[in-house]
């Protein structure tokens, strides 16, 4: 029995001692006083088994009993929602699904921290001002859902300072941060656009892989948590901890994608399972859906982390088609036999909503296209020779005027450091698994800018060049060199309303 058991004794039993010694100095006969005896031993049981539940000593306890009994801690959650914009609609009704799965399963408000621009539920094109959904059958997820970091808040800075429960570095939002213990556990989820090495953010800079785990680690330094399990979506995903996350923080992380493939958007347009028809976007992203999916089917009991990673695994891979993505493990793996409830919650799934459970390939879309797809099936909806249609003609060419502006002048910025026979292949080069995409993060930094400075913002779309930057890091290259083939690549170029003094330098 522990010290403190034996301090609260004197306090829980006292009034019981006290009617003890009252029926003997009475002389009641000898078997009350053994009844009343039995009964003080009965009630002793919990302590003197070092607080176990009265259910474990019996044998009936439910799992549910079971696994909050092996602690006091309490679970906090971090759900980002990356982008903005109605065309990138998936990502917040992501997180916006994923914080109702918490809501149903017992967390508390004040330990869930929501990062969403909170643009698009009342949106124009949205034909359900007000409603968000993540699935063609799906209700509504928006409502009740924290306002805690919106529009200019939606930052990395802010993120980091969240995380690390750190309240005087948070800028705007609410304020609240994960104000966690050593007994808690800390749930995160990240949906968005990313490329190797990076996720995005709605307001520049965007997230680099190298700050996002220094921030993992002052966090297990401090002590301030139990365990921790981190879920992504985005783009070479795998990238942001392959070769970075050391398998002794206590943190069990699954992604989208490998360090080198697409993440993929569902439910969109034209596609098997089609959203309803008044509905010109991408509903959700696979692999978000997959796990979320797969947690609205749980009862109290649930199945482990391990079991959601495989079933996550099989849908994200689409069913063995070429459009899908290889979901990864990093981190401590041994998080992985614990149930799910520790991170989502307990509770029991209310969803009345039919979901789709699909034994064929879903129709998806590489999540850099998912914006062109929303154009264009908005402007085939407008009249032929309307103003609004030539308006979004005109927006789609110039957008894709621009990605091509990107490859071209990153190709161009290849051949001018390494030759026509070695640029592209330099640039695209993959160094060998477990290993970061680059050593030096802060060059990695200062080549984006150069280029962004010359040719004009990367975009969501170009997030998939970090590769070519990052192995221009690998290679040695200096700022001035850089600074040269930039100019050169870009100077016929009117980066106009691309132009990072608008737009934000990625890095």
């Amino acid at each position: 029995m522990g010290k403190r058991s034996l301090e609260v004794l004197p306090f829980i039993f006292s009034p019981y001692i006290s009617l003890y010694h009252f029926l003997i100095s009475q002389m009641v006969t000898w078997h009350v006083v053994l009844d009343f005896s039995l009964l003080l031993l009965i009630l002793a049981t919990p302590s003197l088994e070092g607080g176990r539940l009265s259910c474990q000593l019996n044998g009936s306890c439910s799992l549910k009993e079971v696994e909050k009994s092996k602690d006091d801690g309490t679970t906090w959650a971090v759900l980002v929602a990356g982008s903005n914009g109605y065309y990138n609609y998936r990502h917040q009704a992501d997180v916006c699904h994923a914080y109702q799965i918490l809501k149903r399963g017992g967390l508390k408000d004040e330990n869930i921290v929501v990062f969403m621009y909170d643009d698009i539920a009342h949106h124009e094109s949205n034909p359900k001002p007000g409603v968000i959904i993540n699935n063609p059958k799906g209700h509504d997820v928006y409502a009740g859902v924290p306002k805690d970091y919106t529009g200019d808040s939606v930052t990395a800075t802010n993120l980091y300072a969240v995380i690390l429960g750190d309240k005087k570095s948070v800028k705007g939002g609410s304020g609240k941060v994960v104000d966690s213990k050593p007994d808690d556990r800390i749930f995160i989820y990240y949906t968005d656009h990313g490329g190797p090495g990076t996720l995005g953010m709605p307001d520049s800079p965007n997230v680099y892989a190298k700050d996002f785990i220094e921030v993992l680690e002052k966090k297990h330094a401090a002590g301030t948590y139990k365990e921790m399990v981190i879920y992504v979506e985005s783009c070479e995903s795998g990238s942001i901890f392959e070769g970075l996350l050391a398998d002794n923080l206590n943190i069990y992380v699954t992604t989208a994608s490998k360090a080198d493939e697409n993440s993929w958007g569902t439910y969109c347009p034209d596609m098997e399972p089609p959203p309803p028809p008044e509905y010109d976007t991408c509903l959700g992203d696979l692999y978000s859906v997959a796990w979320m999916e797969d947690s609205d089917k749980q009862d109290a009991n649930g199945e482990t982390l391990e079991q959601q990673y495989k079933t996550v695994k099989v849908r994200t891979y689409n069913n063995n088609s070429t459009e899908g993505s290889h979901v990864m493990e990093y981190g401590t793996k041994s998080i992985r036999s614990e149930r799910i409830s520790l991170y989502q919650g307990f509770g029991t799934s209310s969803v009345s909503d039919a979901t789709y459970v699909y034994d064929a390939p879903m129709g998806v879309i590489n999540q850099r296209d998912a914006d062109l797809l929303f154009f264009q099936k908005k402007c085939e909806k407008l009249i032929e020779g309307s103003q609004e249609k030539t308006d979004m003609l005109k927006q789609i060419t110039d957008i894709k005027n621009h990605r091509s502006h990107l490859d071209s002048s990153v190709d161009t910025v290849g051949l001018r450091l390494f030759g026509s026979e070695n640029g592209r292949l330099i640039l695209g080069s993959f160094r060998a698994q477990g290993k970061p995409i680059v050593d030096d993060w802060e060059c990695l930094k200062s080549m984006v800018r150069v280029y962004e400075t010359h040719c004009g913002s990367l975009t969501q779309y170009g997030m998939k060049h970090m590769r070519a930057f990052a192995n221009i890091c690998n290679n040695k290259v200096t700022i001035a060199a850089m600074e040269d083939a930039s100019m050169a690549a870009c100077s016929g170029y009117d980066v106009g309303k691309w132009s990072p003094l608008k737009k934000g330098y990625s890095a």
